[in-house]
């Protein structure tokens, strides 16, 4: 059976048996085929399309007339009969609720995704300051090897011009401090104090002229001190350093322990109580307070042990006692004897053993008239046991 199409326009075009296609040129149309009509016509059914608003009626299985609205959004009958909302493409205007990309079951509009203008992002990137298009940078590999030696070449000689000024800072700051006169000691802002006639201020210019010319950031005071006391007669030395050319060295000079005269010789010859020389003077000089002790020869008599045990005793004796000494004679180092006022008493202390005692008995003796009496030697040799003869 042949079909045919109505148009909206009232006018009527046969069409083809069998073809099934749609024709016209209005909103609304309706078509039939000849397969369509047999179909119709044995089961009841009909079928109309529309462009817009056009309803599809037809029976169920059971007879029941549907009419399905194919634009309508306001519902559709299932075929239980029951009413249910259309479904809804993303981005629809009048959608309400939000539609997940990954829920299934949903039509996503693929004119509504957003999507990345490569052409416009790279015309974006290259544009100059004036908002115009530039010409992408072009990367010369040889260019950039050559600049970065450059570069290299520039750090090395920037790290040597560095080294070389510390360098010349150091040797400059050196020579300034060590070798140049600015620090320079001066033998003529040397001061000396604390010498006496047994110890004379020329032996101790005499270490410090070693010094001398030296910067006093190299002068060791430490070994100057050292050999100050090392000097017979001095107990104590001390050098400070005076900025920017000047040294102060003060020494304690010790009295002799006694002065040795050799027979046959007019000069008296002055040691300490280690048996060091101190000094050298006439028999005219003024000694007293210095015991004498005669000798054959001052060289020999330094060996001697008796003369050693004789300036260690004579020593350790107190300046009031020392000074009525008017003798001293030691035949053997257990043998030291001492004589006080011209023979008034004669005191025998034997060796240098127990002497802190033996000053002891022999101060309680004479302080004490009624324990010496008419005696005129003590023996301490033995203090524990004193002999008065």
């Amino acid at each position: 059976m042949a079909g045919r199409v109505v148009r909206s326009d009232g006018g009527d075009k046969p069409a083809a048996a069998g073809s099934g296609r749609v024709s016209g040129a209005g909103k609304t149309g309706r078509v039939a085929g000849s397969s369509a009509s047999a179909g119709a016509e044995s089961s009841g059914r009909s079928r109309r399309v529309a462009g817009t608003g056009v309803e599809r009626v037809g029976t169920g299985a059971s007879g029941r007339r549907r009419t399905v609205s194919a634009r309508s959004p306001e519902s559709v009958v299932g075929r239980g009969g029951e009413a249910r909302k259309p479904r809804r493409m993303v981005g629809e205007a009048g959608s309400r609720e939000p539609v997940s990309r990954s829920e299934p079951g949903q039509f996503v509009d693929a004119r509504r995704l957003a999507s990345e203008d490569l052409v416009a992002r790279t015309l974006q990137e290259n544009s100059g300051t004036l908002g115009l298009a530039t010409r992408p940078k072009v990367v010369d590999f040889k260019a950039r090897a050559k600049e970065r030696k450059r570069v290299g070449a520039r750090i090395i000689a920037l790290r040597v011009g560095v080294a070389i000024l510390v360098t010349a800072l150091v040797v400059g700051l050196g020579w300034l401090l060590f070798l140049s006169p600015v620090l320079r000691l001066d033998a003529a802002q040397v001061t000396v104090s604390g010498a006496n006639e047994w110890v004379s201020e020329r032996q101790v210019r005499q270490i410090v002229d070693g010094q001398t010319g030296k910067s006093l950031l190299l002068v060791d005071t430490n070994a100057m001190t050292d050999e100050m006391t090392a000097i017979a007669g001095v107990s104590r030395a001390e050098a400070v350093k005076k900025y920017p050319h000047g040294l102060a060295v003060t020494i304690k000079a010790q009295r002799p322990a006694a002065m040795l005269k050799e027979k046959g010789s007019d000069a008296l010859t002055a040691v300490d109580a280690k048996a060091r020389v101190l000094n050298s003077v006439s028999a005219n000089a003024s000694v007293a307070g210095v015991p004498v002790i005669d000798v054959g020869d001052v060289d020999a008599g330094l060996k001697s042990r008796a003369v050693k045990e004789t300036l260690t005793i004579l020593d350790s004796l107190p300046e009031s006692l020392r000074k009525q000494i008017t003798k001293v004679t030691a035949k053997t180092q257990d043998s030291v004897t001492t004589e006080l006022n011209g023979g008034e008493h004669v005191i025998v202390w034997g060796n240098s053993s127990e002497l802190k005692l033996k000053k002891a008995v022999v101060d309680k003796i004479l302080s004490d008239p009624n324990v010496i009496g008419d005696k005129t030697q003590i023996d301490v040799s033995a203090p524990l046991r004193p002999v008065l003869r």
